[in-house]
C-alpha cells in the first residue's frame, strides 16, 4: 500500500521588495532542490511582500531559508484576514493543539508588529498587540532573548501615495527563520579583493546560484568567468567551481586596475585570492585561458550547473580566437613567448555555442542559468536562445535603461546529447539564432528610442 503523502502546512513568506521578477524562480527552484514544490494557497501576487505556501514540513521551511536571498523571513501561519475581525476569527479557528507546544508556561515569548508601507506609533503597536489576549498564552514576556517570537504583519498596500487607513490584509504566524539577506552585504563587491569592471553584483549572483539548484559537491562551470564573481557564490553553497575566459590578464590577475585611485592590479589579485578571501579556496578547481567558441573539454566531461554572463559589447568586448586571414580585432600576449589573434564574436553564436556546449555537457536535469541582453522594443518569446536538449525553467526581467534589459534565463537539460544530433536541430525555425542579438550594443548607445519617441511627439502636433 502506497504510502500517503505528508500534510501541507501553511506559511508566510516575507520577502524582500527587490528584483521582484526573480523571487518566484528562486524560491520554486529552492523548495524543489528541497524535495518539494511550489504551491501557493491563492493565486501568488508576484510583486506582493507577503506569500501564503503550502509546505510539507517546518525542516523543509528552515532549508529554503537557509538559501533564499529573495525572503527575509518564513512564519507558520496561524491566521490572517483582510480586517482585525476576520484575523481574530481565523486565529480562534486554528488548532489549539497545535498552538498549545509554543504557549507553556515555562516558555518565554514576544510579539513582534511588522507594517509594510505604514509606520505605526508605539502605542498603535501596544494597542494590537493588547487585542490578542484571547490567545492562550501562558508564558513569561522576554523582549531580549524569547524562546519563541511572534509575528503580526499588515500589509497597506503597494501605492505609496494612496496608504489606507487600515490595512488590506493582516497575517499572524510564529517565526521560524531568517533567509540570507546579510550574504549581500558581507559578499559586497566593493569589500572583494578582486574586481572588473563587470562584476557581478552580489545578490543577483546567490540569485544566479539558487536557479541553478547548486548544491553541495556539485561541479559548476563559468565559460566567461571574468573575475570569478558567480563562482564565489556557489562556492559558498559547497560547490567545486571552475571557469575559463579569453583575456589572459583576468585569469592572470594582470593589466590595469578596475578600482578608482589605483592603476595596476596587485600581485594576488586573482580569482584564488577572492575565494580565499571567504574562506572558500579548497572549492576553488582552476580558472583557465580558453576560447568558449572552441572545445576543450573532453567527451563525456559533465557538470552540474552552468552559471555565467557573457560579454555583450557594453563594457567588454566579444571575442574569439581569430586568424590572419579574419579581420583582426586585437592581437594579446598569452605566454612569455606567444601572441594570439582575436576576432569579434557575434552574440547569436556566443549563445548558440552556450546552449550546445550545456546540451553536450551539463548533466541530465542539470541547468544552465545565464544573462540575455534585450532590445526592448523587438522583445518577444520567440528572441530567446533554444535548444532541443534543454527546457526553458524561467525568464527573468532586469531592466538597464528605457529601451534595454538584460534577461536572466534559466534552462534545465531534459534530454541526451547525441553527437549525430549535434547540428541537426538547427534545420528547426525555432532553434536557429537570432541574429538581431549581434546589433544590441549599437542599439544601446544609438539612442533611437528618444528619436522614434521625439518623431511620435511631433506626428502628434
Amino acid at each position: 500500500m502506497a504510502q500517503a503523502a505528508p500534510a501541507l502546512r501553511r506559511y508566510l513568506l516575507l520577502l524582500a521588495q527587490e528584483h521582484l521578477e526573480f523571487r518566484l524562480p528562486e524560491i520554486t527552484s529552492l523548495l524543489s532542490l528541497c524535495g518539494g514544490q511550489f504551491s501557493g494557497e491563492q493565486e501568488v501576487r508576484v510583486n506582493s511582500p507577503f506569500w501564503i505556501l503550502n509546505i510539507p514540513s517546518e525542516d523543509m521551511a528552515r532549508g529554503l531559508m537557509k538559501r533564499t536571498v529573495c525572503a527575509k523571513s518564513v512564519f507558520e501561519l496561524w491566521g490572517h484576514g483582510r480586517s482585525s475581525g476576520e484575523l481574530y476569527a481565523s486565529l480562534k479557528n486554528y488548532p489549539t493543539d497545535k498552538m498549545l507546544p509554543y504557549l507553556q508556561s515555562d516558555s518565554t515569548y514576544k510579539i513582534h508588529i511588522h507594517t509594510f508601507n505604514k509606520t505605526l506609533t508605539q502605542a498603535q503597536k501596544i494597542k494590537k498587540i493588547d487585542a490578542l489576549e484571547f490567545l492562550p498564552f501562558k508564558g513569561k514576556v522576554n523582549l531580549k532573548n524569547p524562546e519563541h517570537i511572534f509575528w503580526i504583519l499588515e500589509d497597506y498596500g503597494m501605492n505609496p501615495n494612496d496608504v489606507p487607513e487600515e490595512p488590506i490584509h493582516l497575517y499572524f504566524g510564529r517565526w521560524i527563520a531568517d533567509g540570507q539577506r546579510e550574504l549581500i552585504e558581507s559578499y559586497s563587491v566593493k569589500k572583494r579583493h578582486f574586481i572588473g569592471n563587470t562584476s557581478m553584483d552580489a545578490c543577483l549572483s546567490f540569485i544566479m546560484a539558487n536557479h541553478a539548484r547548486v548544491k553541495p559537491n556539485d561541479v559548476v562551470y563559468d565559460p566567461f568567468v571574468g573575475t570569478g564573481g558567480l563562482l564565489i557564490s556557489s562556492a559558498h553553497f559547497g560547490a567545486y567551481v571552475c571557469g575559463t575566459d579569453i583575456d589572459y590578464n583576468t585569469i592572470h590577475g594582470l593589466g590595469k586596475a578596475s578600482r578608482k585611485n589605483q592603476k595596476w592590479r596587485g600581485p594576488d589579485e586573482n580569482i584564488r585570492a577572492n575565494l580565499r578571501q571567504y574562506g572558500l579556496e579548497k572549492y576553488y578547481l582552476d580558472a583557465l585561458v580558453a576560447d568558449s567558441s572552441s572545445p576543450i573539454w573532453r567527451k563525456g566531461m559533465l557538470f552540474d550547473a552552468i552559471i555565467t554572463d557573457p560579454p555583450y559589447g557594453i563594457r567588454e568586448a566579444p571575442r574569439r580566437m581569430g586568424s590572419q586571414k579574419e579581420t583582426v580585432k586585437s592581437v594579446e600576449r598569452s605566454t612569455e613567448n606567444h601572441f594570439f589573434v582575436s576576432s569579434s564574436y557575434h552574440l547569436s553564436d556566443i549563445f548558440s555555442d552556450l546552449l550546445k556546449f550545456a546540451a553536450e555537457h551539463l548533466v541530465m536535469e542539470g541547468r544552465l542559468v545565464y544573462w540575455l541582453p534585450i532590445y526592448r522594443p523587438e522583445y518577444t518569446e520567440e528572441i530567446i536562445p533554444r535548444h532541443p536538449c534543454l527546457k526553458l525553467i524561467s525568464n527573468c526581467e532586469q531592466m538597464l535603461s528605457s529601451h534595454t534589459s538584460r534577461r536572466l534565463i534559466t534552462m534545465e537539460k531534459v534530454k541526451e546529447f547525441k553527437d549525430q544530433d549535434e547540428n541537426s536541430y538547427m534545420l528547426d525555425g525555432q532553434y536557429m539564432p537570432y541574429r538581431g542579438h549581434n546589433s544590441f550594443r549599437e542599439k544601446y548607445f544609438s539612442g533611437v528610442t528618444k528619436r522614434i519617441a521625439k518623431e511620435e511627439k511631433d506626428n502628434q502636433k
